[in-house]
């Protein structure tokens, strides 16, 4: 007979989303580093329990993680970052090169302020301890792949407080690079600081998810930043939040 539950599954798969936006029926392809073989085997199974996420490779170090990628392709990858032969923070820098980027979400067991900004100097979409909660996982790669920021509250914290402490000279360059934006782009930045997602940013200002991602898109790139993190450090330091 067949199995009513396996059924079920497989049409709640087929009405998903692709992950980017397209409409497109598939789930979330991301990629797991880390040199131990441990962690990616618990990582693998916590994001493959969640359903709408496929597990399409592994890699042991950065170099490996870089030819997984340009091979496999994935929406996003979860990388560590103290590894051999090239640690995440180089390997995050060489995965923005390729035709293909995959947003980046970097692992961790240390929140040292140090780590945090590199990471995200060289593209990282986000970053989350080792020791969140596998649904906070699940959740991470899913804003990832819809391209919005991802950081644990505890590194939220300690990044906002490190890159805003009040410094006129901070605060007047960053009021000038803001002078290129629109008003609306100004509302929306003063969104992504607040830690607004897409939706979220639709609903508050009254315009389609689709408008606020290319009002988000628009800002990075007037901007000449590479991702919401980076506008959210920057919406804080012109004052958009105060």
């Amino acid at each position: 007979m067949p199995d009513g539950g396996a059924d079920r599954r497989r049409r709640v798969r087929a009405r998903r989303r692709g992950p980017l936006g397209s409409g497109a029926v598939s789930a979330v392809r991301t990629l797991v580093v880390d040199d131990e073989w441990m962690v990616r085997s618990m990582l693998r199974t916590i994001l493959e329990a969640a359903g709408d996420i496929t597990v399409v490779g592994e890699a042991g170090d950065g170099l490996a993680a870089v030819e997984q990628a340009r091979a496999l392709r994935p929406d996003v990858v979860l990388m560590d970052i103290r590894m051999p032969r090239c640690d995440g923070i180089a390997a995050t820098e060489r995965l923005g090169r390729l035709e293909h980027r995959p947003r980046v979400v970097v692992l961790t067991t240390f929140d040292l302020d140090e780590y945090v900004h590199a990471a995200l100097r060289n593209g990282a979409v986000g970053f989350l301890l080792k020791d969140a909660p596998a649904a906070d996982m699940a959740a991470a790669v899913r804003h990832a792949a819809r391209g919005d920021a991802v950081l644990s509250p505890r590194v939220t914290r300690r990044l906002l407080s490190a890159f805003t402490a009040p410094d006129p000279g901070r605060r007047s360059e960053a009021e000038r690079r803001l002078a290129v934006l629109t008003g609306k782009e100004r509302e929306v930045l003063a969104a992504i600081g607040s830690g607004a997602s897409n939706s979220e940013i639709a609903q508050r200002l009254h315009m389609s998810e689709a408008t606020a991602k290319t009002h988000v898109s628009r800002i990075l790139a007037k901007l000449d930043i590479a991702n919401r993190v980076q506008a959210a450090v920057l919406a804080h330091q012109a004052g958009l939040l105060d």
